[in-house]
């Protein structure tokens, strides 16, 4: 019967997108967001979009285990990475009172091509794990909640979220990231309501809850994600793209108010899972097989179709920043609705094959695209707030020591690299790497930076 209900639920809410997409769609609506009358989108359009494509499946999936094995220090630690808005906000301040149009544009002006490119490569990466992080939580929850369906699941929500998104491209994601946010608020906000609610809930618990492991690593992770929180969202064109569609006084406003409600969303996603860890709940299919046996079955529906709405509204903005990124900063394929669409399928297709691969660590992409682009800290403050000129040998000093530090994460158990870590958990592992990853890109930057 759940799953039933789910799946109605969820169609209708594809159906929802559907409708609401752009019945037609223009070149400058494709790549830059104006709707049919050639507007900017508005303050509450931009602030729901941000907020529904960051709190996506993913970082809903995080929270909730973070919490649940380290409390409130974990869910707290998940929640540090949304002062993404802030850092963002200030970036995209900076960058347009300079007179940039991107962070590619002003990359280019400081260090060329190779600047560029190495800046691509690292949101390329980062848009095709956002696809791919995503759809491994759909089928995630349809393994749970309907055993032997996730391929399948992984399948059909990728055709019809690509079917919206390649229909209108931006425009659509802006249209239809308010129709699925005002959904995800108000299911989620019933889930939420009734666990506040419930007698065996107390909130003093809650806030200081240990988790089933110890806070210990919780509060080394919130060190990292406070370490990365300047130059995670500039590696992110979703919010970086966002911040070059209004004015700047709409654009300043949308940063603030994202960042409080994502912020609150996280949270209360978290003591869904801190609350499992203090009912001694057994951890079971990422937390959703879990709140399966603890929640009553509209609670259990409603938490579950908030994460696959979060899905869908993440997938359709990731793909229309792949195709941006593609056509108009690389150029590998035409400035034309089908250029776009190609890229958006190519993109989808890869992502969809990596749920095939069998990683279901939610977190390691964080972690991963977290260190790579903490290259941008030390180039970012130095040369774009402090307004120094860098040589571009700093600049690609900088980007080589935070992607061997992302592959040293991600192959920490290849003994080769096991060697040179310090021994103790990935959270220590990834604590030191991000230091020294700062240090070393700090070190070339001043070393190579100069009075403009």
């Amino acid at each position: 019967m759940q799953s039933t209900v789910l799946i109605v639920l969820f169609a209708a809410v594809i159906l929802a997108s559907l409708l609401v997409a752009p019945r037609r769609a223009t070149i400058e609506g494709f790549f830059g967001g104006a709707n049919a009358a050639g507007r900017a989108p508005g303050l509450w359009v931009l602030v729901l979009s941000q907020v529904t494509t960051w709190i996506f499946a993913r970082s809903l999936m995080n929270a909730a285990i973070l919490g649940y094995f380290y409390g409130i220090a974990g869910t707290l630690a998940y929640a540090a990475y949304y002062g993404s808005f802030l850092t963002g906000g200030y970036i995209v301040g900076h960058l347009r009172r300079g007179g940039a149009r991107s962070v590619q544009d002003w990359l280019g002006g400081h260090f060329g091509r190779s600047g560029t490119a190495a800046y691509n490569l690292v949101i390329g990466l980062r848009l095709l794990s956002e696809v791919f992080a995503n759809l491994l939580v759909v089928a995630l929850i349809f393994e749970a909640v309907w055993p032997g369906s996730g391929t399948l699941a992984v399948l059909i929500v990728a055709a019809l979220g690509f079917g919206y998104s390649a229909w209108g491209g931006l425009s659509a994601a802006l249209r239809t990231d308010v129709v699925q946010m005002l959904v995800f608020l108000v299911v989620f906000g019933l889930a939420l309501g009734a666990l506040l609610l419930s007698p065996g809930f107390e909130l003093g618990a809650v806030l200081s809850a240990p988790g089933v492991s110890g806070p210990y690593n919780g509060w080394v992770l919130l060190v990292v994600a406070l370490l990365q929180v300047f130059s995670y969202p500039a590696h992110d064109p979703v919010m970086m793209d966002r911040g070059f569609l209004a004015d700047e006084a709409t654009t300043r406003a949308s940063f603030l108010h994202a960042f409080w409600i994502s912020t609150l969303c996280i949270i209360g996603f978290g003591f869904f899972g801190i609350q499992a860890s203090l009912t001694g709940a057994a951890y079971e299919g990422e937390l959703i097989g879990t709140w399966g046996q603890m929640f009553p079955g509209w609670i259990f529906v409603a938490l579950v179709l908030s994460l696959l709405v979060s899905a869908l509204s993440t997938l359709d903005s990731a793909l229309a920043s792949a195709a941006r990124l593609m056509v108009e900063e690389w150029r590998i394929a035409p400035r034309s609705l089908m250029g776009g669409r190609l890229v958006m399928a190519g993109f989808m297709i890869l992502g969809a094959l990596l749920t095939l691969w069998g990683n279901a660590t939610l977190f390691d992409a964080v972690a991963v695209s977290g260190t790579a682009s903490m290259f941008l800290t030390p180039v970012l403050l130095v040369g774009l707030v402090a307004g120094r000129r860098i040589a571009v040998w700093s600049y690609l000093t900088a980007f080589a020591a935070a992607m061997l530090g992302a592959a040293a994460y991600f192959a920490r158990g290849w003994e080769p690299v096991a060697a040179l870590l310090p021994e103790g958990h990935k959270y220590e592992q990834l604590l030191v790497i991000c230091v020294l990853v700062l240090i070393a890109g700090f070190a070339a930057v001043l070393a190579g930076a100069r009075r403009g």
